[in-house]
C-alpha cells in the first residue's frame, strides 16, 4: 500500500513556544518526527511515500532531499491554505492513487498499534475508509467519533458525542470511493480533514473507526514531552515483558 504525509503546516503555535525548527523537524527520542513517521511506514510494508510541505520549509526539503530510504519517497513543494488542499494536490499530483493511508507529520502513535490499524483495513474490503481513533484527549479542538458495537462510524461532532468517547486520531485509510471525494468536499468550500470526515459519511460511505489506546499531536512543547513520557512508557513495558516472558 501507498503512504502519504502531509507536512505542509507552519508549526505556529510550537514556535510561539520557543521551537525554532519546523516542526516535522522537532524530535523525539533523538529522532525527527518525519523519520518517525516514515519508519513507521515502512515497517508497516509501504510501496510508496508521498509527503508534500509548504515551498517556505528550505531545512525540511533540504533534509529529505539528502536522506536515504528503502523505498520511493516522493517530496511534493506546494503552499496550500489547509490540510485539505494539501491532500487534495497531492491527489493532483498522484490521480492513480487507488487506496492509501494518510497522516500528519505531527502524529505519534504505537508502532505495534498502526500495523494492526493497517491490516484490519486491508482485511476488510468493504469499507471504504477506516479512521484511528483512541479516547486520549489531549487536544484544543478534538473531533469526537460515534460509533456503534461494530465499530462503524456514524458521525463526527466537535461536542462529545458516544460512549466511549472516542476522538479521531488524524489518520485515516481510504480507498477510491474515499479519495475521489476530496474533490467533491472541495467543491462545496471545505478546508479541514476534519469535515472531509463528516463529507465521507454524508456521501453514504462506509466508514470504520480503529481504536488506538492513545495518539498524540505534537501542537506545543508540552506535547513532545508527553509523546516522549508515552513512547519510554511502551519501551519499558516491552522489555519488561520480553525478560519476563509474557
Amino acid at each position: 500500500m501507498e503512504y502519504a504525509i502531509i507536512a505542509a503546516g507552519e508549526g505556529s503555535r510550537l514556535k510561539m513556544d520557543g521551537v525554532d525548527h519546523p516542526k516535522p523537524m522537532v524530535t523525539l527520542q533523538g529522532v525527527k518526527l518525519i523519520d518517525l513517521l516514515i519508519r513507521q511506514f515502512i515497517e508497516a510494508s509501504a510501496s510508496a511515500i508521498h509527503i508534500i510541505i509548504n515551498e517556505q520549509s528550505p531545512e525540511l526539503d533540504k533534509h529529505l532531499a539528502l536522506a536515504k530510504f528503502p523505498v520511493p519517497v516522493d517530496v511534493i513543494r506546494k503552499t496550500t491554505p489547509s490540510s485539505l488542499h494539501s491532500f487534495h494536490e497531492l491527489l493532483l499530483q498522484h490521480p492513480t492513487l487507488h487506496e492509501c493511508c494518510l497522516a500528519t507529520t505531527d502524529t505519534v502513535f504505537l508502532a505495534g498499534e498502526f500495523k494492526r490499524f493497517i491490516e484490519a483495513f486491508q482485511t476488510n474490503p468493504a469499507i471504504d475508509a477506516m479512521m484511528a481513533v483512541t479516547t486520549y484527549i489531549d487536544d484544543e479542538s478534538p473531533l469526537y467519533v460515534s460509533v456503534d458495537a461494530e465499530n462503524t462510524i456514524h458521525a463526527f461532532s466537535g461536542i462529545p458525542i458516544g460512549n466511549p468517547e472516542y476522538v479521531s486520531g488524524g489518520i485515516y485509510c481510504l480507498r477510491r470511493n474515499a479519495i475521489d471525494s476530496v474533490h467533491s468536499a472541495l467543491n462545496k468550500g471545505m478546508s479541514r480533514m476534519r469535515n472531509f470526515q463528516q463529507h465521507l459519511i454524508d456521501q453514504g460511505l462506509a466508514v470504520a473507526a480503529f481504536p488506538f489506546s492513545k495518539i498524540i499531536d505534537i501542537d506545543h512543547l508540552k506535547d513532545i514531552k508527553t509523546a516522549e513520557s508515552f513512547l519510554m512508557e511502551h519501551q519499558h513495558k516491552a522489555l519488561f515483558e520480553t525478560t519476563h516472558g509474557k
